[in-house]
């Protein structure tokens, strides 16, 4: 029996117009063996939202270098619970000031990745938790 393999979404919210990292993240988890869907750049948190159910996604991987990620990340956990998805696991990355993570946390991102993260890191903190 085939082990069922883990589904991502990766998504850019907001204007930011910088992908590179997020390119880098989907590949480097196709690489671990997940199924990667990727949304593009700005995606509001609705468009995220919409797309983590269609595809029936375990996990969204949020990625800001923008500086919007206060505004972005924490809707798309509450648009996620509100539409029953309480069981989505949501990440985010970037460039997120240290003092932001608490808050992020508490708002329900289960981690957030900054720049120099190995890329097996975050591979196996999903692996470890879906």
């Amino acid at each position: 029996m085939s082990e069922k393999r883990i589904r991502v979404l990766v998504a850019k919210a907001g204007l930011d117009g910088h992908d590179r990292g997020a390119k880098v993240i989907a590949q480097a988890l196709r690489d671990a063996g997940m199924e990667v869907i990727y949304t593009g750049l700005r995606q509001t948190p609705e468009q995220i939202v919409e797309a983590a159910i269609q595809e029936d996604v375990q996990v969204v991987g949020l990625s800001s270098l923008s500086g919007a990620h206060m505004q972005l990340f924490p809707p798309v956990v509450q648009l996620l619970r509100e539409q029953g998805a309480v069981d989505v696991l949501v990440i985010g990355g970037g460039v997120i000031p240290m003092e932001d993570i608490p808050y992020l946390k508490e708002a329900g991102l289960s981690e957030i990745f900054t720049p120099g993260t190995s890329t097996e890191d975050i591979a196996k903190y999903i692996k470890d938790r879906v």
